[in-house]
């Protein structure tokens, strides 16, 4: 059922018995709404900035301040966390399928891809490499990912919703290769067998490479390689591949979750505020693409280079000639699942060799 936002002053109290001090929950003045916002790994930033900028529209929207509290991991992780009694409102998960998860436990009412626009997605991303300035292993594309010697950094499929789309992408470009099925298990095995450390999310998996300074390189969500340009400056480049996958990350309200707190109407707002103009530029200056046309021609380069050194001092960030499939190409997420990470699917396989 798709429900309507309705924002009213009134009959929007929350009266909490829900300690959250284990997520860094700040103190909150006696009346003040809360809402939480379970997401996935390499979102922190982007929500600390859309945090303070929703906080303030909706007091100025409604008369009454509002907190909102974030909680990070591997995206899969979290849909099972949220599943199992992890409070959440809201959910910004990294793909439809882990807010399906959170929807077969019950808490989510059917139809949650049309409750907003564009099935519930304000931002996209997709899936690049980080490497090392100068890039010394000469990794190009997918198939260099095989070589001898060759250090691969990529989170867990089992727990990590970025890791999937990882997955689905090098799928693709072999199958683009004209691999037949084995071949393409072969080939995701040899890159598997090169993978070092298995993080269970994204953001683990940059640390173990950015920080740890493990392996070669780096399957990356797109917004997770800019913030390490940006972050340090001379020391990666980004290497966008010859296809990847369009990633789609998943909003949805936790209708039972909202419901009990009194925040729905709260936890609506803070989701369809996340297509607003304000909204989709901290979008964008987060590197995630934004889904308004608009603003997302505002970011989008000239330049078709398969090198980025650097964030360019205009802003354009966006390489937009890059070949990409999306989820349908797999037969969407619930296929997908099945055939490649369900247990004993195709990724237990080949992982196991």
């Amino acid at each position: 059922m798709n429900k309507k936002v309705v924002l009213a002053s009134t009959g929007l109290s929350l009266l909490l018995s829900l300690t959250l001090a284990n997520w860094g929950c700040g103190s909150r003045t006696e009346g003040e709404l809360e809402i939480v916002n379970v997401s996935y790994d390499p979102t922190r930033e982007l929500y600390q900035a859309y945090n303070s900028l929703f906080e303030k529209h909706y007091e100025e929207l409604t008369g009454q301040p509002i907190t909102v509290t974030q909680s990070h991991g591997g995206s899969g992780k979290q849909a099972i966390e949220v599943a199992n009694g992890l409070r959440a409102d809201v959910v910004t998960l990294a793909l439809e399928g882990d807010v399906q998860v959170v929807a077969d436990a019950g808490l989510i009412e059917p139809g949650f891809l049309s409750e907003f626009p564009r099935d519930s997605s304000p931002y996209t991303s997709t899936i690049v490499f980080l490497v090392r300035a100068g890039n010394p292993k000469n990794i190009v594309d997918w198939n260099d990912l095989l070589r001898d010697g060759v250090g691969v950094i990529t989170p867990n499929p089992k727990t990590s919703g970025g890791a999937m789309w990882n997955y689905l992408a090098a799928w693709y470009y072999f199958e683009e290769a004209g691999q037949s099925e084995a071949e393409i298990k072969n080939s995701i095995a040899k890159l598997y067998k090169n993978v070092l450390v298995l993080d269970s999310g994204a953001r683990g998996s940059t640390t173990s490479f950015v920080n740890n300074g493990q392996g070669d390189v780096l399957i990356a969500w797109e917004n997770e390689a800019f913030l390490s340009l940006r972050e340090y400056p001379g020391k990666y480049e980004i290497v966008v591949p010859s296809v990847s996958i369009l990633c789609q990350p998943t909003v949805a309200v936790v209708d039972k979750v909202a419901q009990r707190h009194g925040a729905e109407d709260a936890a609506s707002e803070y989701l369809q505020y996340l297509y607003s103009d304000e909204a989709q530029e901290v979008e964008a200056q987060n590197f995630y693409r934004p889904s308004s046309p608009e603003i997302y021609a505002k970011y989008v380069s000239e330049s078709d280079s398969s090198t980025i050194t650097a964030i360019p001092e205009d802003g354009k960030w966006i390489n937009d000639k890059v070949k990409k499939i999306d989820i349908n190409h797999f037969g969407g997420w619930a296929k997908a699942r099945k055939d490649h990470f369900a247990e004993g699917a195709n990724f237990d396989q080949i992982y196991e060799k």
